[in-house]
């Protein structure tokens, strides 16, 4: 009787021990932040849910375009809702989708890895009551090419040989151009599967005008969101094309660094002393020579795709968001404005980090928050 009666205490002591626990976690994860919302801890730098205000934001948002910044999004959705209760429904169904949405005024913003063509812009303002899209960057990264060879960890490509991989004109992995850049690796005599995007993609676009810049001789399509080459083989989405790579031996595909979990991409010989690997900070060291080249609010840039500088890595995109500078739905305006001015905060952009994007450089992204403030 005494061990069951010190056994029961015992049990009715870690039960209150495990109560107050979970009492004390509760209230680290219920403190008010002054933003309507509740806050949490953010060591390992993913959104943060504290640091949003909401500023009169309710009612939902549509919204579609990039799937590149769809892992972005989403980690900025979830803080997002979090604080503010505003449901945002962010398709990714391709940067060429979503600019056509915005324009047939179905969004409350797009997002798109190009920015809007000088048609695209002039169509906007039939939708931009007094106004016209504009393209806020918010998104870097690098474009991984990931592959699929049994046994080779290491490969180096150049600009010619992916050209002629992607065009179908080198087939087998252990062709001799293949062989030159990587003398020390066993290439297998295997079938190359070529993975490309199946719709229009802002990737695509960035993508194809790294070959355009770097190797036009072996690359001779105009480029665009839409594929252009021969053979290959197609699938939807930035997670479709990474899904074909994983799935068939032999095959290599472009996608956001951020798809490319559990899988080897290849390091990028530029012309620098040592090829690149795609990464956070070899994307943002290319992504930081990026000029400005927008008018009026608009802010897109120009991106150096022909970069040999040390360490920088030469396949980057930026991913824009697209809203009306005048114009945007009285209904949707202040969550639209609240989202934006999250996502372009100090604690937005550094959440991009862990998740394998490059934040906007702060000159740039310091013009885009001033921009959001005065959308109307």
């Amino acid at each position: 009787m005494k061990l069951q009666r010190k056994n029961r205490l015992r049990a009715l002591s870690l039960g209150a021990i495990a109560v107050t626990g979970a009492l004390a976690l509760t209230a680290c994860g219920s403190d008010d932040n002054g933003s309507g919302g509740k806050g949490s801890g953010n060591p390992s730098g993913s959104a943060n849910a504290s640091s949003v205000k909401c500023d009169g934001a309710k009612g939902q948002l549509l919204a579609d375009g990039s799937s590149a910044q769809k892992n972005a999004i989403d980690a900025w959705v979830k803080a997002f809702s979090q604080a503010c209760g505003v449901q945002i429904n962010y398709k990714g169904g391709g940067s060429g989708a979503g600019v056509t949405s915005f324009n047939q005024g179905q969004l409350a913003f797009a997002g798109s890895d190009s920015a809007l063509k000088p048609e695209d812009a002039t169509a906007s303002k039939k939708v931009c009551s007094g106004g016209q899209g504009i393209d806020l960057p918010m998104v870097g990264g690098p474009i991984a090419l990931g592959y699929n060879v049994p046994g080779v960890d290491n490969l180096v490509l150049d600009a010619p040989t992916i050209a002629k991989i992607f065009d179908s004109k080198i087939k087998n992995w252990n062709d001799p151009a293949i062989k030159k850049l990587n003398p020390s690796a066993k290439l297998p005599d295997l079938k190359i599967q070529a993975f490309h995007r199946s719709e229009d993609s802002g990737t695509t676009d960035n993508f194809t005008k790294y070959l355009i810049a770097t190797t036009p001789d072996n690359w001779k399509y105009s480029g665009g969101k839409a594929w252009q080459a021969q053979g290959g083989q197609a699938a939807s989405g930035s997670a479709g094309v990474a899904q074909g790579v994983k799935q068939n031996s032999g095959a290599i595909g472009y996608f956001e660094l951020s798809y490319a979990k559990d899988m080897t991409t290849v390091s990028i010989a530029t012309g620098a002393k040592a090829p690149v690997k795609p990464s956070v900070e070899s994307a943002t060291a290319d992504i930081a020579a990026a000029k400005v080249v927008g008018t009026g609010k608009d802010l897109s840039l120009k991106l150096d795709y022909a970069t040999k500088a040390e360490g920088a890595y030469p396949i980057t995109l930026v991913t824009y968001e697209i809203v009306c500078d005048k114009g945007n739905k009285a209904d949707t305006l202040p969550a639209t404005k609240a989202f934006l001015r999250y996502i372009a905060s100090e604690d937005g952009q550094k959440a991009l980090s862990s998740i394998d994007y490059a934040p906007i450089p702060d000159e740039i992204i310091a013009k885009v928050r001033t921009t959001i403030e005065g959308l109307s």
